[in-house]
């Protein structure tokens, strides 16, 4: 058996509040939305209570628009040894440094650096520090963007 009160009621917004509130989502605003439009209206009005108020009223949540998300697309797959290779700037309390990072894309093997500068010769270095430490032969790799100036 339920506790609480049979019909749920606000202790902080008026019913003329919460028609104003109900009136206001139909216009499909995400929560935060109507939260920061409709405090100004009523000072009252907190994140939660909002939500409990559309909750109440049963549109707490907004309807699935079709064609909102992008289809889910799938991974191409491939055969273990496939990297993919990307350098990253990194902020640090001794100044900027570069990450250079690969990852196999089906074994999930991955091999990280840090260095101060990011040049064709440690990108050629860190490849061949990379080969070293694989558990296995490989001969693919793809790169991410160019590195960060």
């Amino acid at each position: 058996m339920p506790t609480g009160p049979r019909t749920p009621t606000s202790t902080v917004l008026t019913i003329e509040e919460e028609a104003v509130i109900v009136a206001f989502r139909r216009h499909t605003l995400p929560l935060d939305d109507c939260l920061y439009a409709l405090q100004p209206t009523i000072p009252v009005l907190t994140r939660s209570s909002l939500h409990r108020c559309l909750q109440r009223h049963g549109i707490s949540r907004l309807p699935e628009v079709e064609g909102d998300k992008p289809a889910k697309m799938k991974f191409k797959t491939y055969p273990i040894g496939y990297f993919h290779v990307d350098i990253a700037g990194v902020q640090t309390a001794e100044g900027k440094l570069y990450l250079f990072v690969a990852i196999d894309r089906t074994s999930k093997f991955a091999y990280v650096e840090l260095h101060e500068r990011a040049t064709k010769m440690i990108a050629a270095e860190f490849l061949r520090h990379l080969i070293l430490a694989l558990p296995y032969r490989s001969a693919h790799l793809s790169g991410g963007t160019a590195p960060p100036r």
